[in-house]
């Protein structure tokens, strides 16, 4: 006799019940001065020995970073590409985000006006649902990734002095551990290793496969 098929975890009400319960209800605060080891999650996760070389003693910067959800029949994740002609990170896939502004009241307001400054989403459109944990870069950022869930009926206005494209993934891409590879290279005279999760031409690495790989783990690995 046959059992019923698992439930879906990547419809909209099993997205929302894990989230509930997984997701962190307010933001860590980093400290503002660098600790070796470096907690998880972070670029120093597969690269545990290059924490004095990379950036030592220097300050950690916050930021934030919107992780947008967007509620389709079957979940998917917005992600941008930055122009190639940026100074850092230039023609990466990213989510939207960046650095506080003074007249920001958190980390939630920050994620939403830099997903407005870049790509145009309305944060009426836009309903936040939780946090990850506080992903600590190589370049020195500590970087708060607010979860959202974002409407269908949104309509993009790309800025085109930071962003090239924006395009969808579905989620249930990202979250398969079978996607997310190890990759290496040399940058700026460094071995690094990071995750990586290659969809069709998009190279989706670095920081933002990192917080996708810990996504998976706050939400769909066995708790």
């Amino acid at each position: 006799m046959h059992g019923h098929p698992p439930p879906d975890p990547f419809t909209l009400d099993a997205f929302r019940a894990r989230a509930a319960q997984r997701l962190l209800a307010s933001p860590t605060l980093p400290s503002a001065t660098p600790v070796a080891p470096v907690p998880p999650p972070s670029d120093f996760d597969l690269n545990p020995s290059a924490f004095a070389e990379w950036n030592g003693p220097a300050p950690v910067r916050p930021a934030a970073v919107l992780v947008p959800i967007v509620v389709r029949d079957s979940l998917t994740v917005l992600l941008t590409e930055r122009t190639p002609h940026l100074a850092a990170h230039a023609g990466q896939i990213a989510f939207p985000g960046g650095k506080p502004d003074p007249g920001d009241t958190g980390p939630i307001d920050t994620a939403l006006r830099e997903a407005e400054e870049e790509i145009g989403m309305h944060r009426g459109l836009v309903e936040p649902l939780g946090f990850l944990d506080v992903y600590r870069t190589g370049t020195g950022f500590a970087v708060t990734p607010v979860v959202a869930l974002i409407r269908p009926d949104f309509a993009l206005s790309i800025n085109a002095n930071e962003v090239a494209a924006a395009f969808e993934v579905p989620l249930a891409f990202l979250m398969d551990p079978a996607n997310h590879r190890i990759d290496a290279r040399t940058l700026g005279g460094r071995d690094r290793r990071f995750y990586a999760m290659p969809y069709g031409e998009r190279y989706i690495w670095g920081a933002t496969a990192g917080i996708l790989r810990n996504m998976h783990d706050k939400l769909f690995s066995a708790p």
